[in-house]
């Protein structure tokens, strides 16, 4: 009895404490010349901006999604400049995207899932990177 009481404790108290995320949306904009990214908590904006190096890639990167999607993972990282303009990061690659080519972006949620749940229905395991991959076409 005092096993499944247990059980019941960590799935109520894993519930009660999953905080809600904040939604990434993504946006061609400039004649599909560039990705606009918002959504984004503003203190983590202004934290990445300040910083020297400014790796956005840190935060999110673009790829190009190959044909074969189990290799998605395996692809480079699309080159190119990302800029803070309002309250959204403006991504322009070197060069334009293909109008044929999907491309993903891959956002990497640091905060994660703050869920005991998570960890016990194996959702998540200890130093394991949250990430959400958004599809765009040009």
């Amino acid at each position: 009895m005092k096993k499944g009481a247990l059980l019941l404790f960590i799935f109520l108290f894993g519930c009660g404490h999953k905080d809600p995320a904040t939604p990434v949306h993504i946006s061609l904009t400039d004649s599909n010349h560039s990705l606009k990214i918002t959504g984004i908590n503003p203190v983590i904006l202004n934290d990445i901006n300040r910083d020297t190096v400014k790796n956005w890639q840190s935060l999110f990167a673009i790829y190009r999604l190959p044909a074969d999607t189990d290799m998605k993972d395996y692809q480079p990282i699309q080159p190119g400049k990302y800029q803070l303009k309002d309250s959204a990061v403006v991504f322009t690659p070197d060069t334009s995207f293909a109008k044929p080519q999907t491309y993903f972006l891959r956002y990497y949620n640091y905060a994660g899932n703050k869920s005991i749940w998570d960890y016990i229905s194996g959702k998540t395991t200890k130093g394991q990177l949250h990430y959400i991959d958004l599809i765009f076409k040009p």
